[in-house]
């Protein structure tokens, strides 16, 4: 009872200190802007003393409201600047202080007031997007409870989550509560929501023996269950590093744009220096010193990669790093894996052709009794059906095992053989009566075993990997996007890949490939100039995956082999995920455009004007408020993406 009390109150302090960190963050931003509102009630009483009551105010009263205004407002500027200068470092900051000093030089405060107000309203909407983006990843890790339930001795007792729990640990968890870290239900069963791992609209149901992920909420019933993975070690943990490591990571057009803004500052004072040469009106060097400030430019493309980042994660999509966005953006050929990707990766019964005389409850019942002690898949499809048929199996004597051939043992006395055809004929059986009916079952791209009792054939059971139901329409949307190549390799026969590959839409197929020879293919299809992606499960497909511009691996929750493998991670097995991620780089791509030309445009533009002497100081500040607004806002489309994609998941739910 003590240890319970003492672990409650641990995991309140942590969440109060969480609190407290996110109140001092909000009363910095809510000083932020105090401090802009009441510096802009003193610079605006000026600018009206001046026009109302020109007369009736003493001048030097509406200048001192000027000058304190607009020294509150320009601080935290100064401030900004002098700390990019200490580190070394030249930014937009010193662009506007350079303004602000040239104002207040000349004693134009009202101007200097003014400029500092739009400026500040500004870089604050700008730390908000960031502040944004960084809450996120917050949100994620606040998923994860900070307490657990851990059954011991029998007894239920309060745990910190963050200290206390281990692996090994069994942990109750109650319907309305989250998942205090990845493991596997022991007892109970209820409907879980995912949608923060696999990015899926609707519950997932679990049952003894279904893994369970940290930060995921139990709905409906109580369950217990096995702690497999805490920490940074979960699902959740690994969630959590890739979107964080994607927003740290730059796009190409980024890092050019680092490169080259050393030149930008120095340029603009050239542009300034010849514009009070010229002119010699201070005024004029100041509009085109606010002007000139890159901030639209600066925010062009990380707030549309920002934005892109959120609206895949929402679907399950975890992007490694940012400059795969602009490669998913050129993809025009898609290599997929068979087996797991195409494919549900589970082996169905699609056929039963007993010979005549047979009943086909017998020719099940003596291939499930074989097979009994099988963990090969196709032993898994034939109990599952007939678990379904209502047909109990039962323990074999002698039981055997031939590898690649197939299985003997004793059922009921008699020998009973279940595997391939040609090994029924290498011990004598005569197959000759369902030779037809297999020629038939390989053209249809069947798995076959056939089944053999007391040295006669009973017939055969056709199995086939169940297709995903999505693939179809993944192919057609990915050629709508204009992907000219939508290619299959596999380690299946030929016939099973070409059946596979007709009812899903793929006519080039490569089939009998080992993993070698998967990578070879990929790495002849990209000399033929165009981009691939390389779609598998990222433990089989590892080196395609490597070899590939863009490697995808599906269904990657809990596997670090997929992750570290691919450029792309997708938490769950929807093959729409594919055509989804390729459009939205491409329309972050060309937001991206759209905004370098905003920010770019009101920037030239404006100097020019600004030079001449049409564009005031104060119009300079509110243009540059406007391209920043258009920039953050231009972005935001991006973040709705995929939404119809969820409605239409929870529609068909």
């Amino acid at each position: 009872m003590v240890d319970t009390v003492k672990a409650e109150d641990a995991a309140k302090k942590a969440e109060d200190t969480a609190k407290k960190s996110d109140n001092k963050a909000g009363r910095a931003e809510m000083t932020r802007l105090g401090i802009a509102l009441l510096g802009g009630i003193l610079v605006l009483n000026s600018y009206l003393s001046k026009l109302l009551f020109s007369s009736a105010v003493d001048v030097n009263a509406r200048d001192l409201s000027a000058f304190i205004g607009a020294l509150m407002l320009s601080l935290p500027i100064f401030w900004e600047a002098a700390r990019d200068l200490v580190r070394g470092k030249v930014h937009m900051n010193e662009l506007v202080a350079l303004a602000l000093v040239a104002a207040f030089a000349s004693g134009d405060y009202r101007t200097a007031g003014a400029v500092a107000f739009f400026m500040l309203i500004t870089i604050t909407i700008e730390k908000r997007t960031a502040i944004g983006a960084e809450a996120a990843i917050e949100a994620v890790v606040r998923l994860t409870p900070r307490t657990a339930r851990r059954i011991k001795d029998g007894k239920e007792e309060v745990i910190d989550a963050l200290n206390d729990l281990h692996t090994g640990d069994v942990c109750r968890v109650r319907p309305g509560e989250n998942f205090p870290a990845d493991g596997v239900i022991l007892s109970g069963v209820s409907t879980v929501n995912q949608a923060t791992i696999t990015g899926e609209s609707l519950p997932a149901d679990k049952n003894p023996g279904s893994e369970v992920f940290a930060g995921t909420q139990n709905l409906t019933g109580l369950v217990d269950f096995r702690v497999t993975r805490i920490g940074r070690d979960t699902t959740l943990g690994k969630v959590r590093n890739l979107i964080a490591d994607a927003e740290r990571s730059k796009l190409p057009i980024m890092r050019a744009i680092d490169n080259y803004v050393g030149y930008y500052t120095p340029t603009i004072l050239m542009i300034a220096g010849l514009a009070w040469f010229i002119t010699e009106k201070i005024d004029r060097v100041i509009a085109v010193l606010v002007m000139a400030v890159p901030a639209a430019l600066v925010i062009a493309t990380p707030s549309a990669v920002i934005a892109a980042i959120a609206a895949a994660s929402r679907l399950g999509i975890l992007i490694k790093d940012v400059s795969y966005i602009e490669l998913a953006a050129r993809i025009k050929a898609v290599v997929f894996d068979k087996t797991g990707t195409l494919t549900e990766g589970k082996l169905e019964v699609a056929r039963l052709q007993p010979l005549d005389g047979v009943e086909l409850a017998d020719l099940l019942l003596v291939a499930t009794t074989v097979e009994h002690h099988s963990n090969h898949p196709a032993a898994e499809a034939m109990r599952k059906l007939a678990k379904e048929a209502g047909i109990q199996w039962q323990d074999p004597e002698h039981y055997q095992e031939v590898a690649g051939k197939g299985v003997q043992a004793t059922f009921s006395g008699q020998k009973c053989l279940v595997g391939r055809a040609s090994w029924l004929r290498e011990e004598g059986i005569d197959t000759a009566a369902m030779d037809k009916t297999l020629g038939e079952a390989e053209e249809e791209g069947l798995s076959v075993v056939s089944v053999a009792r007391d040295g006669r054939c009973m017939g055969w059971i056709g199995l086939r990997d169940a297709i995903r139901p999505v693939s179809a329409e993944a192919i057609a949307m990915l050629k709508e996007l204009g992907v000219t190549q939508c290619c299959m390799v596999t380690g299946d026969n030929d016939r099973v890949a070409q059946a596979v590959a007709a009812q899903i839409g793929i006519t080039e197929v490569r089939s009998s490939c080992l993993p070698e020879e998967k990578e070879q293919y990929v790495r002849k299809l990209k000399q033929s100039g165009v981009n691939v992606a390389v779609v598998g499960d990222g433990v089989n497909d590892a080196p395609a995956l490597a070899a590939g511009d863009l490697g995808i691996a599906m269904g990657a929750f809990g596997s670090d082999i997929a992750v570290q493998s691919a450029s792309v991670a997708l938490m769950n097995n929807d093959l729409r995920r594919i055509p989804f991620l390729i459009g939205l780089a491409r329309k972050t791509r060309m937001l991206m455009n759209q905004n370098l030309a905003i920010g770019l445009g009101f920037i030239v533009v404006g100097v020019y004007f600004a030079t001449l002497g049409h564009v005031t100081p104060v119009g300079a500040a509110l243009l540059h408020s406007v391209s920043s607004l258009f920039v953050i806002f231009n972005s935001a489309r991006l973040v709705r993406s995929g939404e119809a994609m969820d409605q239409q998941e929870t529609t068909k739910g």
